[in-house]
């Protein structure tokens, strides 16, 4: 079924639905006054008629057995009102009066009479008579205080039906003009749909918008598309890449301010609006070059399109390569020492030497357990947990002193918070080893770590043995490119992601050097404003 038709009947089907449902519920309340307003009404003329010293002393008469006048009077009485009957009835329920004058002296019809006469009790109450149907409304008469007689007035139901009919047709043609209405607005916003999809169905819509961002993403390219606010429209994944090192979704970027990500690509943006220009721009240390394509329509720039890419010159490229090789190599170590330790046991257990096989296993087992111990019973989140073991074992590979302070608390977070978690971790545990060992020769290499999340705040403190931050960056030690690393590494990234990361949350992160000469990280994240991205 196309859209247009889908919305017609599903839009024709529930405003037919509402009406039938508000116009049943309008007349059922009308019914349900009218009926009220008949009783309240005939009562009110019944306990009038009921008080009338002529009709009290023709009743008193009647039931003495004397000569009394009563038709003629009541008679005139309903020709002026609205009443259908009115019977007066003495203490025996027997009429004094009647529309039909055949019928006076005759007994009342129904046993709906009884607790006006015996209880004294004025009521209302639908039964019938000799006259049929009809709405009866009834009043005692007293004498002395002493029931003589009662008073029923009655409006048959096809009077009252009637006078329904009359009301239920106003209404039901209003309630018509407004259906009409309402089809009338249906068919031009159906059509409004029509000419605004240029006869496209949602699928074919949707199936455009999952290729624009497959042909998007294909592009080596960095690509971002800002609107007139410069809020980020669109962005492919080598710019997400680029601007953060994958660690943000696509959807992190998006009606986002671009200064947030990076100021000086903005500031390129906003220094030629309008108009297609090139130029150069900064993350830390990279330079980047990006061409700025303007997007103009009929109603004016709706905002431009961002191309950049690395200017990498020979150099850098090589600096790329060497890093990527020294990397491989260490690789290879590492697997190779683990080999070896497992070529050990494995020797040990075919020669039959079962317990030296165990004594290094144990010995390599043993300076593991009380780290885990610590780990298991303060760290709920598996995620983080696993992580400070995997550096555990970095820093026992590399003879970095590794602790956990004994107050550390942490508790288990979603998957989407847990994984941000564990990468700002990793990154400063990751540089505060390097600088550790680096600086061994001037200190024995140790880091230690604090984590606490009991308070309104998650806290992660990191603190080595470094050598700490040199003067001349440490303004700049945690944007893209900046670093106090050797210049053949590839660094620069990981406290720039730290960063990012902590701004995501809305949290902060500061550093400082100790009396103790050390290098102390600290990051503060609010749990409050971490549970909106549960």
């Amino acid at each position: 079924m196309k859209l247009k038709s889908y919305l017609a009947l599903t839009t024709v089907a529930a405003t037919s639905s509402i009406v039938i449902v508000v116009t049943t519920a309008i007349f059922f309340l009308l019914q349900n006054s009218h009926q009220e307003g008949i009783e309240a009404r005939g009562l009110e003329l019944a306990r009038v008629i009921a008080h009338d010293p002529t009709v009290i002393q023709a009743v008193h008469a009647k039931n003495k057995n004397k000569i009394y006048s009563l038709q003629n009077y009541i008679e005139d009485i309903r020709t002026r009102t609205d009443a259908s009957f009115i019977v007066v009835v003495d203490k025996n329920a027997m009429r004094l009066s009647h529309p039909d004058p055949n019928r006076v002296g005759k007994h009342f019809i129904g046993k709906d009479i009884y607790k006006a006469l015996e209880q004294g009790k004025e009521y209302s109450s639908v039964a019938s008579g000799s006259l049929g149907k009809a709405i009866r409304n009834f009043s005692p008469v007293f004498l002395n205080d002493k029931v003589i007689g009662a008073i029923c007035i009655g409006y048959l139901s096809e009077k009252t039906s009637d006078l329904l009919l009359q009301q239920y047709g106003h209404i039901g043609t209003l309630l018509g003009i407004v259906y009409l209405l309402g089809i009338g607005t249906i068919i031009a916003f159906v059509f409004k749909i029509k000419r605004t999809f240029l006869e496209y169905e949602p699928e074919f819509i949707v199936n455009k918008f999952r290729e624009h961002e497959m042909v998007l993403d294909s592009i080596r390219d960095a690509i971002i598309a800002v609107d007139s606010n410069m809020n980020i429209a669109t962005i492919n994944n080598s710019a997400i890449k680029m601007l953060s090192m994958g660690i943000l979704d696509r959807y992190d970027y998006v009606n986002h301010p671009l200064s947030r990500y990076s100021t000086p690509l903005s500031h390129l943006v906003l220094a030629n609006q309008g108009v297609f220009h090139q130029g150069e721009f900064h993350i830390g240390k990279l330079k980047y070059k990006a061409n700025v394509y303007p997007i103009q329509t009929s109603k004016g720039l709706l905002g431009h399109a961002i191309v950049f890419f690395a200017n990498l010159d020979q150099s850098e490229l090589e600096r790329e390569v060497t890093y990527l090789k020294n990397y491989t190599e260490l690789l290879r170590s590492k697997t190779h020492e683990y080999s070896n330790k497992l070529n050990v046991i494995s020797g040990m257990l075919q020669i039959e030497k079962y317990d030296e096989a165990i004594d290094f296993i144990q010995l390599e087992t043993d300076r593991y357990q009380s780290v885990i111990r610590n780990i298991v019973l303060s760290i709920t989140d598996s995620a983080v947990a696993g992580l400070l073991l995997a550096k555990f074992n970095k820093a026992s590979e590399i003879g970095v002193k590794y602790t956990i302070d004994v107050d550390t608390r942490l508790s288990s977070y979603e998957k989407n918070i847990s994984e941000k978690l564990v990468t700002m971790l990793g990154n400063l545990i990751d540089n505060a080893l390097l600088a550790s060992w680096q600086n061994r020769e001037r200190a024995e290499p140790e880091i230690h770590i604090y984590l606490s999340d009991r308070s309104n705040h998650v806290i992660f403190e990191i603190q080595d043995s470094g050598a700490g931050v040199p003067e001349d960056i440490c303004e700049h030690i945690l944007e893209f490119g900046v670093s106090s690393k050797l210049h053949d590494e590839q660094s620069g990234i990981g406290l720039y992601l730290v960063k990012q990361l902590v701004d995501y949350f809305q949290g902060s992160i500061d550093w400082e050097r100790t009396e103790q000469n050390t290098t102390l990280f600290s990051i503060y994240l609010d749990k409050k404003e971490m549970a909106h991205y549960d």
